[in-house]
């Protein structure tokens, strides 16, 4: 029996679970597979993996105050929206 591959709403849905490896092996196999045929997703999953790899090596005192600021408040208007439709709650 074929295995259906995500759609790519599925696929931008699920892709913080995905770079954190913290997808069932099914659904890692599913996303992979969209990820051979499509070749947006592919290249928003590297943009995506580049993005955390260069945020990851920021410091505090590389931003300056107007970025921090409006950071703090993007994270926290994110945080209090809850999670996006379709996605899982921790826990």
């Amino acid at each position: 029996m074929a295995v259906a591959q995500f759609t790519c709403r599925e696929v931008v849905e699920l892709v913080t679970d995905y770079l954190e490896d913290a997808l069932p092996p099914s659904e890692q196999a599913r996303f992979d597979l969209h990820l051979d045929v499509c070749a947006h997703c592919r290249d928003h999953v590297e943009q995506l993996r580049t993005t955390v790899a260069l945020a990851g090596r920021l410091r505090p005192s590389d931003l300056g105050p107007e970025a921090q600021a409006a950071l703090l408040a993007a994270f926290r208007t994110w945080h209090s929206s809850g999670p996006a439709p379709g996605r899982r709650s921790p826990g």
